[in-house]
């Protein structure tokens, strides 16, 4: 396709029918009559050709990942979706139906998961297994929540690494006809996790922080935000995309028995600082950081993490009828739909707030 200002070359031995290539590259080509070059008329159809290059995804969805997967079908026409049938036996194992499976062949196909606990793996890994195979022309998962990404090390030896296991395990995934599969990861606890990853997938690390950024906007005291990381961990993961921000870097640290957060750098003093990590499991590291913040002068202390694990709904503890001094708990709490229950769980619940990935993911598709 031919950009702004980009000439057109006559094609080599199609001069006389005005045949003309825009890239040697791509092998695109366009026929052009003598009345249509006028430069307004030319620009009219590189508009009208990259409307019509823009890939139909046929997106089929785990059942826990449906509102998501609709908001993503919502944000562009080239996006339908398909469904499965998600059965089970009576021994509990998996019964399932892929619907209209000869409608997707020659087609790109895409599937959102949603590994939100062991027990929802296997029934997901079988159908993302058996989607390739349908003679499809590509095909891409959608993992918004990589869950093991944070068991990525051994300490000694005996410790399992799962983040590996589970990047192997995604590796094996068949090639489609178009050739490996796209597997598109939002915030993965640690960018080294991509070398787990075999050659037969291609892994898409893509981050929710512009939608925090964009949030971040919208605040009144938008002038007034000061980042702060929990740990070394989390500023090394995302301080260069917020590098425009003053920046604040906690750490724990052992006084006796205990161990407490401190501030190591930086000065929360008459700030809104919103503290800044990948993912959040029972939150007290959150709420000592909050603590600490609050009684060093912090005017307000808000949180945004990508994947709100939770599990055992310790979301529970930060609601604010919890709190007996709303002045001095979290304002807001942002976290995004890669977890799709506790989404749906803290909905409505101050100070909890859901940045959706829906468009996003709808970008990370036509990739």
């Amino acid at each position: 396709m031919a950009s702004s200002g980009q000439s057109l070359r006559p094609c080599l031995g199609c001069r006389e029918h005005n045949i003309f290539q825009t890239s040697s590259l791509t092998g695109i080509y366009w026929v052009v009559s003598e009345g249509q070059r006028s430069s307004e008329n030319l620009q009219a159809q590189e508009g009208s050709m990259e409307k019509r290059t823009k890939k139909l995804i046929h997106l089929f969805h785990c059942a826990e990942a449906e509102e998501l997967a609709r908001k993503v079908a919502e944000q562009s026409d080239a996006i339908q979706l398909r469904s499965i049938a998600w059965r089970s036996f009576d021994d509990g194992f998996p019964n399932l139906f892929i619907n209209d499976a000869h409608g997707i062949r020659g087609q790109h196909v895409a599937f959102l998961a949603s590994f939100s606990s062991p027990a929802v793996i296997f029934e997901q890994i079988s159908a993302i297994f058996a989607l390739p195979k349908l003679f499809i022309a590509s095909f891409t998962l959608v993992l918004p929540f990589f869950p093991t990404g944070s068991f990525e090390r051994m300490e000694e030896e005996g410790d399992v690494a799962t983040a590996f296991t589970m990047a192997r395990i995604l590796s094996m995934i068949p090639k489609s006809r178009g050739g490996p599969t796209s597997v598109v990861i939002y915030d993965i606890h640690a960018l080294q996790e991509r070398f787990y990853f075999g050659d037969d997938v291609l892994p898409c690390f893509e981050s929710g922080i512009p939608l925090l950024l964009q949030r971040l906007r919208q605040l009144a005291d938008a002038d007034n935000i000061t980042i702060a990381f929990p740990d070394d961990g989390a500023w090394k993961r995302f301080h260069k995309q917020l590098q425009h921000f003053p920046m604040i870097v906690c750490a724990k640290v052992r006084e006796g028995d205990k161990r407490i957060v401190r501030i190591k750098e930086g000065n929360p003093n008459g700030q809104h600082v919103v503290i800044v990590d990948d993912l959040v499991q029972s939150g007290g590291t959150l709420i000592e950081c909050q603590k600490v913040l609050a009684s060093q002068g912090a005017a307000k202390v808000s949180a945004y993490v990508t994947h709100g694990v939770f599990p055992k709904q310790s979301w529970k503890l930060f609601l604010q009828n919890n709190s007996k001094d709303l002045s001095n708990w979290f304002t807001y709490f942002w976290i995004t739909d890669s977890c799709p229950l506790t989404a749906k769980a803290i909905a409505d619940k101050p100070p909890f707030e859901v940045l959706s990935l829906a468009s996003s993911i709808a970008d990370a598709l036509q990739i």
